[in-house]
């Protein structure tokens, strides 16, 4: 398969994402069987989870992803379909949005990560801590401590 042809395709992250935005309840009835196979209703969770754009939007999205689709899940596994259409609920109805992957950190310095945040936001949820050390950096940990005057 071509790139272009590749761009076309229904499993391609930028058309799946684009899905998920316009809440296309039936692009997964649109696959064949092989599509069906090979399309990842986890990386719909990752990726439908985080925006480039204003914070409130970015918010929305985590939330939304967290509140209504990484709940249950995993226990929704041998449902795809039902998966995906959890994934669409996440949307504000807002178009497209440029979606993108957060790589997961290395155990050791992701711990490291969630002590601090979790000592300089103690009120915040563990889910939150998780999803939130996925992107802060350590420029970031020290201009909070350094907001809270290294109360934390």
């Amino acid at each position: 398969m071509s790139d272009a042809d590749f761009k076309k395709s229904p499993l391609y992250i930028v058309n799946e994402m684009a899905a998920l935005d316009t809440q296309d309840r039936d692009y997964y009835d649109k696959f064949t069987d092989e599509e069906r196979r090979q399309f990842s209703t986890f990386l719909m969770l990752k990726w439908g989870a985080n925006v480039s754009g204003i914070p409130e939007l970015q918010e929305w999205y985590i939330r939304a992803v967290n509140e209504r689709v990484n709940k249950n899940f995993f226990v929704l596994g041998k449902h795809p379909k039902l998966q995906w259409l959890m994934c669409t609920t996440a949307s504000p109805g807002m178009g497209k949005q440029y979606h993108y992957y957060i790589k997961s950190k290395k155990d050791k310095d992701d711990n490291s990560v969630k002590n601090k945040l979790k000592k300089i936001f103690p009120e915040m949820k563990l889910e939150d801590i998780e999803v939130m050390s996925n992107f802060v950096t350590d420029k970031d940990i020290k201009q909070y401590e350094r907001d809270l005057g290294d109360k934390a």
